[in-house]
């Protein structure tokens, strides 16, 4: 814990410095998963990276200490050494705890758990005028769930404690098909509330053909053939969303449903090989090659979401491609993906079942309560969609759509995940939020935090400077097919993140 203090007493000092000076500045964590614009050489800014250490796991007491750039890959090998695993693991190894705590991370144990910072039980933080303050539920219970999902506008996490529970070896893992977008939403809810599923979540490849994935923690696996360990981190391994719509593709409406039993570690990071399936636009992009078994094991370090998200950044193509995340109630699911289908004709789609934070809050609400056993009125949960894909290659038909997008799904009663392409203006974001302005301004005045960017500031696309970006792009050599797409694989074999996953120790090395 030395190391630690010494750690955040430099960063504290740092941010005390630009408090006193009334200067605004920005965090630097190290990789990103984002799809924002990353900021500009020359922004001042605070560098935490170093802060990326598991400091200890107690089995008792089924808790883990945890530095905010722990990477969700360190965090799982180390908890699992103690037979534990965190309630929410995010899907992409590279995701950070800090990241999950001030962003949104709702996961296919979320509709059980909640968002990863529910599985939170302090932070530490430092404030914007450089104090280090302890909050949790029951000490500053204000900053603790303002501070969740504003990304970083309160301040700087430094440390969290995180809540633990019992890991079992595999998670029988069953494929159920549905034909219809109305039978896979009602499939996702009905599961939800079987009280055996500890993982829910579903694709659908088509109006006809979903998918909805449940998952069982257990330690007991048949001894039969049928009942074959099945692994996804390997370059010989299929792709899991390519591996469900297989299974599910030729399963006939009387056919049992088809059954996995997938170690625990392999099921949580089953999307990391290809970012669920953004990695097969590279194929798209690299129109040549073909997409086969053969070049996808060949092209494997690169389908890794480390090497994706290098990649994607340094070509410059993440300005045109749609990563949305989109919370709504679940009657209005099927009129949102009606309306995906024929704006964006963007498949497969992600389904998440969600526990709702109710506003105010930044993570996405549709503000539904209904009536427990009790009498009291609790959240409703929600569905999230995940979209991603190519948008369209004009910029202004590109922004067009997506705010047109922004507008749809406030229109149904939804939010969405602030992580990705956001373009409300300042004015508009507000009417989006209007049940946040007062308590975040309230906020930001009690600790201190009015130096520091606003949520607005943060997650906004500055269209004007997007598009003299573009018109600087068309330009540069990046815009000339296919050299944009090879600067980026080169930027990535630039960083080495390759090793990352072919050195991870939580990958299935076989029943000992």
């Amino acid at each position: 814990m030395e190391r630690h203090k010494q750690a955040v007493a430099k960063i504290a000092t740092a941010v005390r410095g630009f408090f006193d000076n009334k200067e605004s500045y920005r965090i630097f964590h190290g990789s990103t998963n984002s799809t924002r614009p990353r900021p500009r050489a020359g922004a001042r800014i605070v560098d935490i990276s170093a802060l990326s250490n598991v400091i200890g796991v107690d089995r008792n007491a089924r808790t883990a200490l945890v530095e905010p750039n722990v990477p969700m890959d360190k965090l799982v090998e180390s908890t699992l050494r103690h037979g534990l695993v965190p309630p929410v693991v995010m899907e992409f190894p590279g995701i950070t705890a800090g990241g999950g705590y001030a962003g949104t991370a709702g996961e296919s144990s979320s509709f059980k758990h909640g968002f990863f910072n529910e599985t939170v039980n302090y932070v530490e933080m430092v404030l914007a005028n450089g104090d280090v303050v302890r909050a949790s539920r029951e000490e500053k219970p204000d900053l603790f769930q303002g501070a969740a999902g504003s990304v970083g506008t309160l301040g700087v996490t430094t440390l969290m404690e995180l809540r633990l529970i019992e890991a079992k070896r595999y998670v029988r893992t069953t494929y159920h098909r549905t034909r219809s977008v109305a039978e896979a939403v009602e499939k996702v809810r009905a599961e939800t509330r079987n009280p055996q599923n500890d993982y829910v979540d579903g694709i659908l490849f088509s109006k006809d053909h979903g998918a909805i994935i449940t998952g069982t923690m257990t330690d007991e696996k048949p001894a039969d053939a049928a009942a074959q360990v099945q692994t996804f981190s390997a370059a010989r391994d299929p792709w899991f969303y390519l591996h469900v719509k297989e299974r599910t593709g030729r399963t006939a409406s009387s056919s049992p449903s088809p059954v996995d039993y997938i170690p625990l570690a392999e099921y949580l990071f089953r999307y990391d090989r290809a970012g669920f399936w953004v990695g097969a636009q590279g194929w798209t992009y690299f129109k040549y090659v073909p997409f086969n078994r053969l070049t996808r094991w060949f092209l494997d370090d690169f389908m890794h979401t480390r090497m994706l998200y290098r990649a994607l950044h340094a070509s410059g193509e993440s300005a045109r491609f749609v990563v949305q995340d989109l919370g709504l109630p679940y009657t209005k699911a099927e009129d949102f993906v009606s309306y995906t289908a024929d704006s964006f004709d963007i498949w497969p789609l992600w389904l998440c079942p969600l526990k709702q934070t109710l506003p105010p809050t930044f993570h996405p609400y549709t503000g539904e309560t209904e009536t427990a056993a009790d009498g009291s009125a609790v959240p409703r949960d929600i569905l999230n969609i995940g979209l991603w894909g190519w948008g369209p290659a004009d910029h202004e038909e590109f922004v067009s759509k997506n705010r047109a997008l922004e507008d749809k799904l406030v229109q149904l009663g939804g939010r969405k995940w602030l992580y990705a392409h956001t373009y409300y203006d300042e004015d508009e974001f507000w009417k989006v939020y209007d049940k946040n302005r007062h308590w975040y301004q309230t906020l930001r005045d009690k600790y201190h935090a009015t130096t520091l960017p606003t949520v607005h500031d943060k997650v906004k696309i500055d269209v004007d400077a997007a598009r003299e970006d573009r018109k600087r792009t068309k330009q540069s050599f990046k815009n000339t097919w296919p050299l944009g797409g090879l600067y980026g694989i080169w930027q990535a074999i630039k960083s080495k993140d390759y090793n990352l996953h072919r050195r991870a120790e939580w990958k299935y090395k076989g029943d000992n």
